[in-house]
């Protein structure tokens, strides 16, 4: 971003980085005593996951009692034979170095990028802000993060996300969504980032989970900047990093 105290205007970049963390511990066996453990339990006539020749492979079940998803508060299980029993978290980000043009003290910035999270064979997942608000590239300044749910106002520094539909200051911004529905995934937004036209940006927050394993949630993350006329000139950049992690 690009200041000129005279003009009381801002122009810069933003970009949208991603982190995906699998935690080692998801290795561990599905089900273990101090004395015992085993990798995949199966109840039914019999079946196999690898059922190959030089060409081919396929799995195989028979008498299969039964499949799916099972979960109390503490515990869940994936019933099935042909259950995959490598854990994985998968996460992707749509988003692109963006420049803001001109951002005056008489209006404000959006941008937005969206997000995907599914993990398997976990306890869930969290999804965390990394990286720090618009840096000016000269001295080190930063544009003030909202550090509890605020909204925007015209003509005072600020910086700050939500996960909402948002109409103000723009219509911009979506709630997150369920692929292919909440029957089967179960991603959050988190408290503070989850209020239409209320932002907020703390390094380090939460700002989506699940609290099982979850199918996949699409996200949109909304950005808003807003500048004072004493806010420092120079050039500000802002490298979005969100670190997915999942939990066990």
């Amino acid at each position: 971003m690009k200041w000129r105290r005279g003009l009381a205007t801002v122009s810069g970049t933003v970009s949208v980085l991603v982190l995906a963390v699998l935690n080692p511990m998801a290795y561990a066996a599905q089900s273990s005593s101090s004395g015992y453990q085993v990798d995949q339990v199966f109840m039914g006539a019999g079946g196999e996951l690898n059922a190959c020749s030089a060409t081919y492979c396929s799995k195989q079940s028979a008498g299969e009692i039964a499949a799916g998803n099972t979960a109390s508060t503490a515990f869940q299980a994936q019933a099935g034979f042909n259950v995959d029993r490598n854990p994985y978290l998968a996460f992707s980000v749509a988003g692109a170095n963006i420049d803001l043009g001109t951002i005056g003290t008489t209006g404000t910035a959006t941008t937005q990028a969206t997000f995907a999270v599914k993990t398997y064979l976990a306890s869930g997942y969290v999804v965390t802000l990394a990286s720090d608000p618009p840096t000016n590239t000269t001295s080190g300044y930063q544009i003030a993060g909202l550090t509890s749910p605020t909204a925007s106002a015209v003509g005072t520094e600020q910086f700050g996300v939500n996960l909402a539909a948002n109409t103000s200051p723009t219509s911009f911004g979506n709630p997150p969504v369920q692929v292919p529905d909440n029957t089967f995934s179960y991603g959050t937004v988190a408290a503070g980032y989850n209020t239409a036209n209320l932002y907020k940006y703390v390094k380090g927050d939460t700002i989506a989970s699940s609290t099982k394993s979850s199918g996949e949630t699409d996200y949109t993350i909304s950005f808003i900047y807003n500048v004072s006329n004493l806010t420092p000139d120079g050039v500000y950049s802002y490298q979005g990093v969100l670190v997915a992690t999942s939990t066990y």
